[in-house]
């Protein structure tokens, strides 16, 4: 998704771009605790709009909109800075949108993918305020490990939030370490 808004506000021009390019940046700007909230009014028991509350996509949306801006401003930049000339060197030559993607601008963006995409996992791992009050935390539906470990705190459980604390910190060192090897795979040719 943070891709996409990239791809759009760099290549298209509509009305409203400046004001979406600001949206983007609120999640930086806006503690956590805010954008919790913020989403509960917005999509809460009492919603006009549609109750996410206290479910599995009120999660999901909770973490989509305090990670969406890395990657958009990870690839962001890269977009600004790919040649266009090879793009249409390409289709000169013959070569269908599709190819053009699959073969010049891909591979010079999926570097920048997989670096906001380890941004955006290393903040969603540990998000508290912005899903504490959404998810509801009711166990084995909507319980996330950051508000689970502050319970087991609450409840003077340090050796189980520690235990988890340090699953976590493993998981992340995995998927951080793939997502470095994939990188570095992607950018073979670079050196």
């Amino acid at each position: 998704m943070g891709t996409l808004i990239a791809w759009v506000l760099v290549r298209d021009d509509f009305p409203g771009k400046v004001l979406l390019n600001a949206v983007i940046d609120l999640p930086f700007a806006l503690p956590t605790i805010v954008a919790g909230l913020t989403l509960l009014t917005l999509y809460g028991p009492n919603s006009k709009i549609h109750s996410l509350a206290f479910t599995r996509a009120g999660v999901l949306v909770a973490l989509l909109f305090v990670t969406l801006p890395f990657v958009v401003r990870t690839v962001q930049p890269v977009l600004l800075e790919l040649d266009r000339e090879m793009e249409e060197a390409a289709a000169s030559l013959g070569a269908g949108k599709v190819a053009v993607f699959r073969r010049i601008v891909f591979p010079n963006l999926l570097p920048a993918i997989l670096s906001g995409v380890a941004l955006a996992f290393a903040r969603a791992i540990g998000e508290f305020g912005a899903v504490v009050l959404i998810s509801g935390n009711l166990p084995f539906k909507t319980e996330v490990a950051s508000v689970f470990i502050f319970g087991q705190l609450n409840a003077d459980n340090t050796n189980g939030a520690a235990a988890l604390s340090i699953e976590l910190l493993l998981l992340s060192f995995v998927v951080l370490l793939g997502i470095g090897g994939l990188r570095r795979w992607s950018t073979r040719h670079d050196r």
